[in-house]
């Protein structure tokens, strides 16, 4: 019997700066989703990767004095460096620039384009440098760019290829009332519906070489490369191997996406008007995630507050960092981070509340001399598992704590180092079962924990030192 499968993937990540913590944030969230599935005895794929054409990039690479591609070639390997770092379990990794996504590309540009939704003409567009993207007048703010005040608005005025993107209005909105869990949170599905209802304005997917020559060519004309974005968004099934007839294609798509709110319109409304241009299977579905301020303020590195998440896990350790930001940020709103807040919940609920219980349990069965048959078989309560299928990270962990908390108030109340060794040790096997079904439920949020607590927990057991050290 062929297993389940379930494919999930962020977004492409600029390399013209390094990784940040919003990005962090979405793999993380991925890869709990992934470990979550698995657990489920799903086959899963998860990809994530980097975004490497574009103006940005090229206007970084003549700043430091090199060639597009050599400045990308340095640049990619601390994003590469993430797996190990946030302990992913991605199996795919891709670049823009890899010949098979650049062949990919050229591939679904001329199926739009026999489709009929791609055409050239001349225009004139405000363009935001920091998202990439046309900006309306109606989404500025006093002149500028709400997401990026500090950036000002470049226009242009040349010659271009166009989608037809105007002709996916009422598709569009027809398929978003048929999957109304397309986009989650609901309340970002009633914003992209309200977005495309208003109606939807053909943009630009190329740039003139002369002027931006980084990126891929649009084919059978030299003149031209593709826009970053057109390019970028086939990332996702070029990741699984299309257009080949690929096995890892035809068994994954369509699969999941995670993005930021940021990316609300180019994932949920321009990407999918994009395949069913090229008449693929739109996007199963969508989970946005807010964005993070740092101490309470918008992060900037004119402010020294951007988080740097190869300080953050140097500093706590990757489960605790992962344990933050699945449980201290609303999965699908802004959130914030906070040393203050971030000590506190690790020396309350890691060292203290599990980390202390898992201590004082195994210390207590090492001297009993117990020895645990590892035959149990886990699974999620079902509070746990409807959480996380609906991406609501934080609820599911606040309910395992709550178990937790329990098994603690237990073990106070019975004071098992005051019993009878009879009774202790069948208390003990009792807990030690409770506490390893909480590991197990664990596994997508802290992986490390987790397979430490399963791992030291059967067999002959001793003492499981401090998980997570208190911090002064």
């Amino acid at each position: 019997m062929n297993k389940k499968t379930f494919y999930i993937t962020t977004t492409s990540s600029y390399v013209n700066a390094d990784p940040h913590i919003g990005y962090a944030l979405e793999l993380i969230q991925a890869d709990a989703m992934a470990r979550f599935k698995r657990l489920l005895n799903y086959e899963v794929a998860f990809g994530y990767g980097t975004d490497e054409h574009g103006l940005k990039i090229y206007r970084k690479a003549q700043e430091a004095g090199k060639s597009p591609q050599d400045y990308c070639d340095e640049k990619v390997g601390k994003f590469k460096d993430l797996k190990k770092l946030l302990n992913l379990s991605n199996t795919h990794f891709i670049r823009s620039t890899d010949p098979f996504h650049v062949k990919a590309a050229k591939e679904f540009w001329n199926l739009c384009y026999k489709k009929g939704d791609i055409y050239k003409k001349n225009y004139r567009i405000k363009y935001c440098y920091g998202c990439e993207l046309e900006k309306t007048d109606s989404e500025l703010e006093n002149g500028v760019c709400p997401i990026h005040p500090n950036l000002k608005i470049e226009q242009y005025e040349e010659e271009n290829y166009f989608f037809r993107f105007s002709n996916y209005q009422q598709k569009l909105l027809e398929f978003y009332k048929k999957n109304n869990d397309f986009v989650l949170p609901h309340h970002r599905l009633t914003e992209i519906e309200s977005f495309v209802k208003k109606g939807l304005q053909d943009f630009s997917i190329s740039r003139l070489k002369s002027k931006m020559p980084w990126g891929v060519d649009v084919p059978n004309d030299p003149d031209h490369v593709m826009y970053v974005w057109f390019d970028a968004l086939v990332f996702y099934i070029s990741t699984l191997g299309w257009p080949s007839k690929s096995t890892e294609y035809q068994k994954f798509w369509p699969g999941m996406q995670a993005a930021g709110k940021d990316n609300l319109r180019q994932q949920s409304a321009i990407w999918q008007a994009m395949l069913m241009s090229a008449g693929l299977p739109n996007t199963k579905q969508i989970f946005i995630h807010g964005f993070i301020t740092s101490e309470g303020k918008k992060m900037s590195k004119s402010l020294g507050n951007v988080i740097d998440p190869f300080d953050l896990v140097k500093q706590y350790g990757i489960d605790a960092v992962r344990y933050y930001l699945l449980k201290e940020l609303p999965p699908s709103d802004d959130g914030d981070f906070s040393h203050l807040r971030m000590k506190e919940l690790y020396n309350s609920d890691l060292a203290n509340e599990l980390g202390n219980l898992v201590s004082r349990i195994t210390t207590l069965v090492e001297k009993d001399k117990l020895v645990i048959d590892d035959k149990f078989q886990y699974d999620f309560d079902l509070e746990t598992r409807q959480n996380l299928e609906e991406y609501k990270f934080n609820e599911a962990l606040e309910y395992i704590w709550k178990k937790i908390k329990t098994i603690n108030k237990e073990v106070n109340e019975f004071a098992p180092w005051d019993k009878q060794a009879s009774e202790r040790k069948k208390f003990l096997l009792i807990v030690l079962d409770g506490i390893r079904n909480v590991a197990f439920q664990l596994e997508p949020f802290l992986p490390n924990s987790s397979e430490k607590i399963l791992e030291l927990t059967s067999g002959k057991i001793k003492k499981i030192p401090p998980l997570f050290p208190r911090l002064d």
